[in-house]
């Protein structure tokens, strides 16, 4: 697939406390980047500051070019891939 299409999104980060779903949602995104072919690197972000700054109340949350996209729910790669193709 490639970047085709997907050249608007920049920057993804996953947001959580670091526990087991958090960390989850982090590999599965990883692994939805890598599928699409995205030159874009996933961050994964547990400093509760931070985490606060996006307003985020239910963790753990998909931020794409710094707005949240997804909270408190662990998506599937499948899932991920999805959401992506919808904001694009």
């Amino acid at each position: 697939m490639g970047l085709h299409g997907f050249d608007w999104c920049y920057s993804i980060k996953v947001l959580g406390t670091g526990c087991k779903c958090c960390h989850e949602l982090y590999e599965n995104v990883k692994k939805a980047v890598e599928e699409l072919d995205l030159s874009v690197e996933v961050e994964y972000i547990t400093d509760m500051e931070k985490v606060m700054a996006y307003g985020v109340m239910s963790m753990p949350a998909i931020v794409v070019n710094e707005k949240v996209v997804s909270m408190g729910k662990v998506l599937k790669s499948e899932e991920v891939i999805k959401l992506l193709e919808k904001l694009g």
